[in-house]
């Protein structure tokens, strides 16, 4: 077991903590698939419902806070079963948007490991306004499932009326939707290749900045976000701050990063350059390369 863990498996029933140990191995970044996490409900004896409200302890110890030290865990449940944790994460001496909430963490999660609808979301704080209005991007965000700790679940709809969201910029394939777009690039640079990938299935349908970026740490593993835009514009989640997270998720220290890309399109009508540039500064002495996508 992940030694990150060894405080939050204490709070868990002892039923729960001894199935769960043995999936915190050393690979372990929060992801439970829905036959695991079926099993944990036989071995725990708990509901499911009441499973996930135990399990927040662990999602939580995935937070990194540096600068409120307020650790905040997220489960999204996809509609494939499998769950998803996510952590708050802030940058040390930078501005606090650069932040990312636990709720971003555990959607982006899902989203790049291939979920197109999430359906519950499990928290141990309720979501503020900036989380609220990010869950209202999702493929029917107002049905989405919030639980929270000794409450009842309600749809988001109950958290955030009257909401503001695609729909209301026409926009018709929401966040987790499949999104696909196509560039032209030349290379055999597998970084970046693994970057254009994802830089075809971000979401940027009010700005078409698609964009991705790919960290890459000196073992040689690879670290990726995308850009996931908002209706409301600044709860979008930058790339940069997306890979970051899935780089705490997997509890890897950002100077561990050697090289950094951020690829994006020409046609966007804003440049993720500067903001991109910022973050990483402030947790790697990394260059960023920058390389601009052509529209097929």
């Amino acid at each position: 077991m992940q030694d990150r863990f060894i405080n939050s498996i204490s709070q868990l029933p002892k039923a729960l903590s001894d199935a769960l140990v043995p999936l915190l191995h050393k690979d372990f970044a929060g992801h439970i698939d829905a036959q695991q996490l079926a099993e944990l409900v036989s071995k725990s004896g708990l509901a499911e419902d009441k499973l996930l409200i135990a399990l927040l302890p662990i999602a939580a110890t995935l937070a990194r806070p540096p600068i409120s030290d307020f650790y905040v865990g997220a489960i999204a449940k996809g509609k494939s079963g499998d769950i998803y944790m996510g952590g708050n994460m802030e940058l040390q001496g930078e501005a606090l948007f650069h932040s990312v909430h636990a709720e971003q963490s555990a959607i982006s999660h899902a989203w790049l490991s291939g979920e197109t609808q999430i359906v519950d979301i499990v928290v141990n704080f309720s979501p503020c306004g900036h989380c609220r209005q990010f869950m209202n991007e999702l493929v029917e965000g107002s049905k989405v499932n919030i639980h929270l700790p000794e409450q009842k679940a309600n749809p988001l709809s109950h958290y955030l009326p009257y909401a503001f969201g695609p729909s209301d910029l026409n926009v018709t394939a929401p966040l987790l939707s499949k999104q696909e777009h196509t560039f032209s690039l030349e290379s055999s640079d597998p970084m970046i290749i693994e970057g254009l990938d994802h830089a075809s299935l971000s979401y940027a349908p009010y700005t078409a900045s698609f964009a991705a970026v790919v960290l890459e740490t000196k073992d040689g593993a690879t670290y990726c976000g995308r850009y996931a835009e908002n209706a409301a514009f600044n709860p979008s989640m930058l790339p940069m701050q997306m890979a970051l997270s899935t780089m705490a998720r997997h509890n890897r220290e950002f100077n561990e990063i050697t090289r950094a890309v951020l690829i994006e399109s020409s046609q966007g009508k804003v440049s993720l350059v500067g903001a991109t540039m910022d973050a990483l500064h402030a947790v790697a002495a990394v260059e960023l390369e920058h390389i601009v996508l052509e529209p097929e």
